[in-house]
């Protein structure tokens, strides 16, 4: 990792550093471990399992000999230094222990970090790291607490780890920045929502800001220098968060002086804030977690796993203390692997906890609050015996015990640890949780008692030998015997608690199992198998107004006995008569030597001292940790609170029962008191409006330090029934020490969570009032009553309200799911809000017509002012069934009126009717729409020809830029249309087209399983006007709002649906393609257009136009599917689209056709909607209350909405074309396109799977018309259908070459050439000509006369050839490839015994021809690099052969040698471009077969040279051989003739010679 300073970033390195482990926890048992997933990573570890030093480094050189080494010795000394360890202290002091549900047993706390503390480790000296048992007192309401008083239990661990302060002071200085950046960023978010005005707006963020750069600026990160266990990555890490803070500090620093707009800056704040928290994130953080454990009984119940930087001392600065270092903090415990994530709590306890070096363990002093003590305990127990207590009856008991009995100890025993010594003697000390009344503090109380019952399996139900017990199943008075305390009033008589998990009439069951007397565990449905039941007596009283009843402290036994009537755990004060065990507390003080304060607690390492003389090694074994001494905190005073929580209302909460709906109250929880407030029914947005009142709350403890940091004031939202949990929630109280002070609560918005997640939202706020000297006086007024015993939210906390005007306009019911097997039939709409109720009449006929019968509701209802505050609308759908059921079948919550809010007198510019239905709505009339065409005939000649070259798809591809594609279709001067990139409804413009009315989901609670059922039932279609009214009733209320309504029946209407094409659909195929085609449904129609699938394209170009009937609103969704086409599998939906088509057809915006940009009465862009320009103006102009457009000069001006629009104006430099319509049109839709109509257009719609609803499947390019069949019939459709290739001809005369290289030599010696053409075009190889040889060119020409005929099918708007092949032998189908249209003419010499040999060649583009040259002379190489310069955009149209139709002259054909371009010889060609129609006309035959027509060709004019010489002997004797070697030959006979008159000479001349010598004739 050691990399030069320029580069950024560093290899991956960590260590040597240790890393922990954790897992389940650790009571091993034979049992297979139920905890076993956490030490495998599957859930939080809940305790320390051990840790592992580790180092890791990377190089990017070499390579690794083994995967697996030893490590060098070296190694090991190296790592030395990073193992040395320092002793650490680590103090808890436990203030409370509240809100446990499941009392059972008695509780303690256990602290511990690492191996130190935990009580089943034996590997560490036994430490002080556990607090006393205590039992759990009710609170008079819900919960239970632990009842400590004045003496607070304190817990003490001395443990040894490496000091890795230089991370950790960094890690709490980022912290310390990022708490006040999320305190500050809170406060701007609430001021914000509360929207504050702009100038106290600006002081918050400026103060954020300026904060930030502080923090920034003055706190330094520790420095590095001297520190001796440092790594490489400590110091990489120093240098990128270095470098970070200072780059956000600059940053900060720049947004003061350039910030504009608050909100937007928010992101960026937030952003800085999740960059503190990574930077915060140390690695190498080798010190454990501190694990708090709650147990009940021997029973590891709840933890909670703090970090330890959290709570650790540093002597760098404040800000590097931990966060919660010497403070009190509230920790809510956790279940191990607990399934309901959070629903139900062992405990929270409120803990104050200091870890530090031992070094510095004195400055533990300045945190300490309270006198701490250490006491030496041991309990005498006696039993009683025929009437007299004594030791006799123990059984197994000791005289003297611990405090579980088991342990055998004695006083004389017990030794002082090292530097502590003894004050003074042995004395009884009763427990003082006992001596102190549950009631104590309480104005209100529920007295709580069990009745019990028994039986054997299967038998009749028997009272139990208790009959009457307390939770904890210790023995109770019955109720009868109870008696109402003095100073005391009974509220009611005793009830049975129904309000649990119990069956209909209170009882809970359960098995007791052998040693146990009771069951440990209940549940509410009667079994066979049950043997035990119980159920739950309550009773309320209140205490009596006035009535000083001083606070009772009981004494108890003057002795100092707890009772109880079974050697078990349970003890009471008072003795009863069926006690039979009893037993006291002695206690012996310690001091410490030498040090004084608070630390000296530090010095307790070890038990006591034991004599081991009288015990065996098994005992002392046994007794290991048992004699550790207890420490504990004396506050000498108790503070006395006065605290008022505000329980306004609650939003968004979940629905738990099966109508939908919940009957929410709220446990409100705080330290050892809690209340609950009154129930709501059958409502998810409760309005309490309830002030709840805790007259004398005792903490003890520094009320400034509460100040900095209050306990949580805690919210259980339950539903009545089978309490179920709808969430908790947590907000700090404002707390006032003086009862004068000025800071009134204000009421904020909680998150409500449930299983982790956020579940609805609470208006709560508290403040915590300090009582001076119990003077009730200076306490604010106590809020006005409602009712019996419930106070209000009072003025000044709770909002400030204005009657307000809620308009609703119920328009229908849509897509209404069955409820209980039972389709929806005749449903009414129920609407809430702050308390005010609306009904709305019923639809009769759901089938018939979904919407209702009167469409607008009104609703006075008080609003708070404050936008944050504002109750939610609550909408509730109800089906009227027989015999007078009324099942809520849907409902939905809407949160936020803010956007429906309007000034009732504002001129209504944007009334939410449609141009469309309000002329349906209006009267009909005759409406005539003149399509005729009154056009000569040359000139629909001319359209025709046009109709080629420009059509629909010119147009869309000259809107989306692609002007290779749409032809001349620009310089015509034609209409575009708007394409955009997503659906038409999210178009900001258009207001999701919901501006007639919003579309709004109906869900309904839980299923028939229980669970919640987050299923969409339906749809409501309707809108809300909200505004304010006047609180003096002589005021004449605003004009209402919703008004001049379309008519709400069916209206039978048209569709069409036009679908363009598709884009990056997802593939289905395996060759990465899919061959799609469209599905599309309507309410009962379908249209499957599977014959028309295209085969292998992601892309393809459908162009298809389905149209439909159907009516509105009853089959308002339009679903367009597109599926995968496969031959023998079934075929698979790629993705689907729904549109809502009642919202275009209600919406004012005209999205039911798009207005083009001109009005055509002929061609492509001829106008199609039913109603002409001019009358949907007049449409508009009624509705918006303005006069009727007037036209002047001939339609060329007209005036509307107080303007004058010209004609002139709106069309200046532009191209006027034949197909306009009249001047008063065009204006009219000119000034209709100024009003924030829909333009024609095409939408790109995301495809989406049911299987992955969130992930795009591709999109699809399509629009939509709808129109009302009563208004007549529309213009003539778009024909969009995609363009055919025309089949057109080539036909290629090659005439002649010339200057052809002469590739060979004869064996005569000359240069010469076999010369052949060979011509195809691209894409179309396998149909590739050649014609016949021109045999021994000596001189480079070629004679041919040879006609190549190519059928290609060709595309006039594109300018290109679609070319369909298979791709494999094996596929189905052919694919498309569109090719631009070219030609390849090669010259090549013919070679018969080996490979022909490539002379040239020359690639014509046919849309833009090399010019040919008449004479072979002036055909040069130059002419190819003229023209090759020239962009496609500036190509001549001319020089198409398309447009030429036949051409005829020289082209060079060239070779290339290396990257030199040479001339391999010219080619003479005729090229005539030939329509199917005029080739059946003149038809012509390949080559020179028959017919030889247009032009006929004649056999080539070749010299008797050229022929074949193995063919042709004669030939090759005559032209080859005789003429080069002529003369030879003629010298070989006249040499042959003179050799053989010589040799006939000879041989006659001896004959000749001897006859005339013998003469024998003579």
């Amino acid at each position: 990792s050691k990399r030069s300073g320029t580069e950024v970033g560093f290899l991956t390195t960590f260590g040597p550093c240790y890393v922990n482990f954790y897992g389940s926890p650790r009571e091993f048992s034979g049992l297979p471990d139920p905890y076993d997933d956490l030490n495998l990573g599957k859930g939080e570890g809940v305790a320390y399992r051990g840790r592992v030093l580790v180092e890791l480094s990377t190089q990017l050189e070499g390579k690794a000999d083994k995967e697996v080494d030893k490590i060098s010795s070296d190694d090991i000394l190296v790592v030395q230094k990073y193992q040395r360890r320092r002793k650490y202290s680590l103090c808890a002091v436990f203030h409370g222990a509240c809100m446990i549900q499941e009392p059972g047993e008695p509780i303690q706390f256990e602290v511990s970090i690492g191996n130190y503390g935990n009580k089943l480790d034996s590997t560490c000296k036994p430490l002080a790291s556990t607090t006393q048992y205590s039992c759990a007192v009710f609170d008079g309401n819900h919960y239970y607490y632990l009842p400590w008083a004045d003496t607070k239990p304190v817990v003490v661990l001395l443990s040894f780890w490496e000091d890795i302060s230089h991370r950790l002071d960094a890690v709490n200085i980022i912290l310390y920045i990022a708490n006040r950046l999320q305190e500050n960023i809170n406060a701007l978010k609430i001021s914000i929502e509360a929207k504050v005005p702009e100038n106290r707006l600006d002081e918050i963020w400026v103060k954020l800001v300026n904060q930030l750069v502080d923090d920034l600026s003055n706190v330094q990160l520790p420095s590095l220098e001297g520190v001796t266990n440092l790594t490489t990555l400590d110091i990489q890490v120093k240098k990128l968060r270095d470098q970070a803070l200072l780059l956000m500090g600059e940053q900060a620093q720049r947004m003061v002086q350039e910030a504009s707009d608050i909100t937007e800056t928010l992101g960026t704040i937030e952003g800085w804030l999740e960059k503190l928290k990574e930077l915060a994130e140390e690695p190498q953080n080798s010190m454990p977690d501190v694990i708090i454990w709650m147990l009940r009984g021997e029973k590891r119940v709840g933890y909670a796993r703090i970090p330890a930087h959290q709570v650790l001392y540093s002597t760098h600065s404040e800000e590097a203390c931990g966060q919660y270092c010497g403070k009190t903090q509230n920790v809510v415990l956790k279940y191990p692997m607990d399934k309901s994530k959070g629903q139900k709590l062992p405990v929270q306890i409120r803990v104050n906890m200091w870890l530090g070096l031992s070094a510095y363990e004195k400055k533990f002093n300045t945190f300490a609050e309270g006198t701490f003590s250490v006491f030496a305990e041991l309990y005498e127990n006696q039993a009683e015996v025929f009437g007299k207590w004594g030791t006799t009856g123990l059984m197994n008991r000791h005289k003297f015990s611990d405090v579980t009995g088991k342990i055998k100890v004695k006083q004389e025993y017990f030794l002082p640890p090292k530097g502590w010594e003894w004050e003074g003697d042995w004395f009884v000390d009763p427990e003082r949780s006992l001596l102190t009344e549950a009631d104590a503090g309480h104005t209100e109380f529920l007295d709580e008692v069990f009745e019990n019952e028994t039986r054997l399996p299967g038998r009749e139900w028997k009272p139990a030998s208790e009959p009457f017990t307390d939770v904890n199943g210790e023995k109770a008075l019955s109720p009868a015997e109870i008696e109402c305390p003095a100073g005391w009033a009974w509220e009611d008589a005793w009830t049975y608690d129904i309000n649990r998990a119990v069956d209909e009439k209170g009882w809970e069951y359960g098995i007791t199992i052998p040693p146990d007397d009771k069951p440990k565990s209940w549940v509410p449905a009667e079994k066979m198998y049950h043997v035990h039941r119980r159920r739950r007596l309550i009773r309320a009283r209140k205490r009596v107004a006035g009535a000083s009843v001083a606070e009772k402290r009981d004494l108890g036994d003057p002795e100092g006995w707890e009772f109880t009537s079974l050697i078990g755990w349970k003890f009471h004060k008072k003795e009863r008569s069926s006690d039979t065990f009893r037993r006291r507390r002695w206690r012996r003080k310690m001091a410490p030597a030498q040090r004084v304060g608070a630390s000296a607690i530090f010095n307790l390492e070890g038990a006591l001292g034991i004599d081991q003389e009288e015990k065996g090694s098994k005992e002392s074994s046994k007794a290991f940790g048992a004699n550790t001494p207890t420490v504990s905190c004396t506050f000498d005073r108790a503070y006395v609170y006065h605290l008022r929580v505000y329980v306004y209302q609650a939003r968004n909460l979940m629905a738990l029962d099966k109508d939908s709906f919940s009957d929410p109250y709220a446990h409100v929880s705080f330290l050892h008191v809690s209340k609950t407030t009154e129930t709501v029914n059958a409502c998810l947005n409760p309005t309490w409006d309830q002030t709840l009142i805790f007259n004398s709350v005792e903490i003890y403890g520094d009320p400034q330090a509460l100040a900095h940091n209050p306990p949580d004031v805690v919210y259980d939202k339950d539903q009545v029934g089978k309490d179920e949990m709808l969430g908790r929630s947590m907000c700090k109280p404002v707390v006032k020490l003086q009862p004068g002070m000025d800071a009134t609560p204000r009421l904020l918005w909680h998150p409500v969570m449930q299983r982790g997640e956020h579940s609805g939202d609470v208006l709560v706020s508290a403040e915590l009032i300090l009582k001076d000297k119990g003077n009730d006086t200076e306490l604010p007024l106590v809020p006005s009553m409602r009712g019996d015993n419930l106070y209000m939210v009072p003025q000044g906390v709770r909002p400030v309200v204005q009657l307000t005007a809620i308009e609703i306009l119920a328009w229908g019911l849509r897509n209404m799911k069955p409820y209980q097997l039972a389709s929806v039939s005749s449903p009414s709409l129920v609407v809430e809000c702050g308390g005010e109720v609306v009904h709305s009449a019923t639809i009769r006929n759901m089938k018939k017509s979904p919407n209702f019968p009167v469409s607008v509701l009104f609703l006075k209802v008080l609003l708070p002012k404050e936008e944050m505050y504002t109750p939610p609308i609550v909408l509730k759908v109800i089906d009227h069934r027989p015999f007078g059921r009324k099942p809520v079948v849907g409902q939905c919550t809407i949160s936020s009126l803010e956007e429906f809010r309007c000034d009732p007198y504002e001129i209504r510019s944007e009334l939410s009717m449609s141009s469309k239905m309000a002329l349906m709505a209006s009267p009909p009339r005759d409406l005539a729409i003149n399509m005729e065409d009154s056009r000569p005939l040359l000139e629909a000649e001319r359209v025709e020809k046009e109709k080629e070259v420009v059509d629909w798809w010119s147009k869309f591809y000259a809107s989306v830029g692609d002007h290779e594609k749409c032809g001349p279709y620009r310089q015509k001067g034609y209409d575009t249309l708007k394409v955009y990139n997503k659906e038409l409804e999210d178009i900001e413009d258009f207001k999701g087209l919901t501006d007639f009315c919003n579309t709004f989901k109906l869900l309904r609670g839980k299923n028939e399983n229980g669970e919640n059922d987050p299923t969409v039932v339906g749809e409501f279609k309707g809108s809300f006007k909200v505004y304010p009214l006047s609180d003096d009733p002589g005021v004449t209320p605003p004009p209402r709002q919703f008004r001049e309504l379309p008519e709400s029946g069916p209206q039978e209407c048209l569709v069409r649906i036009y679908v363009v094409r598709a884009v990056d659909l997802q593939p289905k195929d395996n060759n990465g393609r899919c061959d799609p085609y469209i599905k599309i449904s309507l309410g009962r129609n379908s249209i499957d257009d599977r014959d028309n699938y295209l085969p292998n394209t992601t892309n393809p170009v459908f162009g298809r136009m389905f149209e439909l009937s159907c009516f509105l609103p009853q089959d308002k969704d339009l679903k367009i599917s597109v599926y995968d086409y496969d031959l023998l599998t079934r075929d698979e939906k790629v993705g689907e689209t729904v549109i809502d088509l009642e919202n275009r057809f209600l919406s004012r915006f005209g999205s039911y056709c798009g207005l083009p940009q001109t009005y055509c009465v002929s061609g492509i862009n001829q106008w199609r909607d039913q109603l002409k320009p001019s009358q949907i103006l007049q449409n508009l102009a009624r509705l918006k209350g303005s006069p009727p457009p007037r036209t002047e000069d001939n339609g060329n001006t007209l005036h509307f909405g107080g303007k004058q629009y010209s004609l002139a104006e709106f069309e200046a430099n532009k191209e006027l074309h034949q197909h306009l319509g009249p001047p008063s049109e065009r204006i009219a839709l000119h000034v209709l396109r100024t009003q924030n109509l829909v333009p024609e257009h095409v939408e790109t719609r995301t495809l989406y799977s049911s299987f992955q609803p969130t992930l795009s499947q591709g999109s699809l390019q399509m629009w939509v018309d709808v129109f009302p069949k009563s208004l007549g019939h529309p213009g003539p459709p778009f024909h969009i259908a995609p363009r055919k290739a025309q089949r057109n001809y080539l036909r290629v005369v090659v005439w002649n070459t010339t200057d052809v290289t002469l590739d060979e030599t004869s064996v005569t010696g000359e240069r010469m050439s076999d010369i052949y053409v060979k011509g195809w075009m691209p894409g179309m190889e396998e149909d590739k000509q050649k014609t016949d040889v021109h045999y021994r060119s000596l001189d480079g020409d070629g004679n041919f006369n040879w006609r190549f005929v190519f059928p290609f099918d060709y595309l006039p708007a594109e300018q290109l050839c679609l070319v369909s092949k298979k791709e494999h032998f094996w596929s189905l189908d052919k694919t498309e490839f569109r090719i631009p249209p070219k030609l390849i003419i090669q010259i090549w010499d013919n070679d018969k015994f080996s490979l022909d040999d490539y002379l040239g060649s020359i690639e014509l583009d046919l849309r833009h021809l090399i010019t040919p040259t008449k004479m072979p002379h002036k055909c040069s190489i130059d002419m190819l690099s003229k023209e090759g310069d020239i962009p496609h955009q500036k190509w001549d149209e001319t020089k198409s052969l398309f447009n030429q139709k036949a051409v005829r002259g020289w082209w060079p054909c060239v070779v290339e040698n290396g990257s030199q371009k040479e001339l391999g010889g010219k080619v003479e060609l005729s090229l005539e471009i030939v329509a199917e129609q005029e080739a059946d006309e003149r038809p012509a035959g390949k080559g020179r077969d028959e017919p030889n027509m247009h032009p006929k060709l004649d056999a080539p004019n070749r010299p008797d040279t050229s022929f074949f010489w193995f063919t042709n002997p004669c030939k090759t004797m005559k032209f080859i051989v005789w003429r080069r070697f002529k003369w030879l030959f003629i010298g070989l006979i006249l040499l042959i003739l003179v050799l053989l008159f010589i040799g006939i000479l000879l041989y006659s001349l001896p004959n000749y010679i001897s006859m005339k010598i013998v003469k024998p004739f003579r």
